[in-house]
């Protein structure tokens, strides 16, 4: 069964800078786009980025403590194959993004292992990209 995919729109406050970010740095492609948008595809996920004149609050400042890391709430991201993430995780450092969370494992040897990484867009919306060596770990409790 194909699993459904998700849209989700997020506020960026510099479309060019931000567009070059998800297009040349993670490598998205890009879809339909007007002035103040644009669509890319994230990993067969439906990615918008909307143009707002400003942030009203800082979300990025906001934290939760997970595993000895301080996450930032809210963020998003994707699910990846292991092979996936780390083809990410070393174009990332080849482009020289600044990580908020470094790559590495989280919950190693628990229940959930999984490989992860922070980092923020130009427009400083929080991203994670994760993979789990064994898919039926990804809600393991």
């Amino acid at each position: 069964m194909t699993r459904p995919r998700f849209h989700l729109a997020v506020p960026v406050t510099d479309l060019v800078e931000t567009r070059a970010f998800y297009g040349e740095t993670l490598g998205f492609s890009e879809g339909r786009s007007a002035s103040h948008w644009v669509d890319f595809d994230m990993f067969g996920h439906q990615l918008v980025i909307h143009m707002v004149a400003s942030k009203e609050t800082d979300q990025a400042a906001q934290t939760n403590p997970v595993d000895g890391d301080d996450v930032p709430v809210p963020h998003f991201g994707a699910l990846l194959e292991v092979d996936q993430w780390q083809k990410l995780r070393d174009r990332l450092i080849a482009a020289g993004v600044s990580f908020v969370i470094e790559p590495h494992i989280r919950f190693a040897g628990q229940p959930g292992e999984q490989h992860t990484m922070f980092f923020m867009d130009p427009s400083g919306n929080a991203l994670e990209f994760k993979a789990f060596a064994n898919d039926d770990q990804v809600f393991a409790t």
